[in-house]
């Protein structure tokens, strides 16, 4: 196992557990099955589970490889029902995923905890902390939500934050370093940016053709570098020193195969800086 692939974590986002089967037919919890099978054997660390229905939660407690080998993160609902429902839907995720503790639990988001009931919520996450259902809690994050100032209010021990060679915002901002400074885990996420870099500038979404010129330059440098727009992709996030875990969505084994192969590849040798989208209207939609 390389360095790269222990920092490597997995979400559960795009896996369709709610959808009876692939376009192809086969089974969502046999390609979920699998992809973990080769995310468990690579020595990936992170599996951030997202929150899903009672039927994709079991389906996903199939899949998992026994004894699981994965830090499980999940996500606490919205605060505006109280700190119990928030617990007590926590608690039955768990108990159908099959875990009896997790390794994080995240506020649902930035915004949520400045909300009239996030600190109630936040203190409940906390004291779920202190009770070792967790080990640690913390928080996701876009640019426009002043990570440092959230985390120097909240001290979250995780902030979940999107960064990608074409969106560097918070990495150019010093952000993520200071948060990295302040000895909190930075859990990058979006590292595809939406798959941009991998559309041709002709098949990219509304939003984002102001920014074409820029992804066709980014797409061209990594061409020129001898690379592919996934080894590049993967190749800027696992290499950022601000960063503990990078998140990954795989929609099928063969693409969790190829993850795996282009993680364990050398990073390419890229000029980062020149690939850098500045448009925020265009960002700010992709990284959603």
């Amino acid at each position: 196992m390389t360095a790269s692939l222990s920092k490597l974590g997995l979400g559960t986002g795009q896996f369709g557990l709610d959808q009876p089967a692939m376009s192809r037919g086969r089974p969502r919890d046999a390609e979920a099955r699998d992809i973990l099978s080769i995310a468990g054997r690579s020595g990936m660390g992170v599996l951030d589970v997202v929150r899903g229905s009672t039927t994709a939660d079991t389906l996903l407690r199939g899949a998992l490889p026994q004894p699981n080998p994965f830090k499980v993160t999940l996500t606490s609902i919205r605060p505006d029902r109280g700190p119990e429902v928030a617990e007590a839907e926590l608690r039955a995720q768990m108990l159908r995923l099959g875990v009896e503790r997790v390794d994080t639990i995240l506020a649902p988001s930035a915004t949520d905890l400045l909300a009239p009931q996030g600190a109630s919520l936040w203190d409940r996450l906390r004291a779920l902390k202190d009770a070792g259902v967790c080990r640690r809690i913390g928080v996701p994050v876009y640019a426009s939500d002043d990570p440092v100032g959230v985390a120097r209010r909240f001290k979250p021990d995780v902030v979940q934050a999107p960064a990608s060679l074409l969106d560097q915002r918070l990495l150019l901002d010093g952000s993520l370093a200071t948060l990295a400074e302040m000895g909190i885990e930075v859990h990058l996420r979006s590292i595809f940016l939406n798959g941009v870099l991998f559309l041709p500038p002709d098949r990219a979404p509304s939003h984002l053709k102001a920014a074409a010129g820029r992804i066709s330059r980014a797409r061209r440098l990594i061409a020129e570098g001898k690379s592919d727009p996934l080894q590049a992709a993967l190749g800027f996030a696992l290499t950022r020193p601000e960063a503990t875990a990078v998140l990954v969505g795989v929609t099928s084994a063969a693409e969790m195969s190829a993850v795996v192969a282009a993680a364990m590849s050398p990073p390419p040798d890229l000029d980062w800086d020149e690939m850098a989208i500045d448009d925020p209207d265009a960002l700010n939609w992709a990284a959603a």
